[in-house]
């Protein structure tokens, strides 16, 4: 599942996101969910989030 849709997201689940300093790149950081920070439904380049150990970006893929 892509991470543009809040629903999808839940505190504890694994995710990728990209960090702002990667977004040039892709280049993704697995980790837990801690924090759902985008308020809105949707966003197009992915809802925002803070994991676990304190790092916030934008979730490209919730893993099962």
């Amino acid at each position: 599942m892509n991470g543009q849709t809040r629903s999808q997201l839940q505190q504890g689940m694994e995710v990728d996101i990209v960090l702002k300093q990667d977004q040039r790149t892709g280049k993704t950081t697995r980790g837990i969910v801690k924090d759902i920070l985008t308020k809105s439904p949707n966003h197009p380049h992915g809802i925002k989030v803070r994991l676990q150990d304190g790092q916030v970006g934008r979730v490209k893929n919730i893993l099962k």
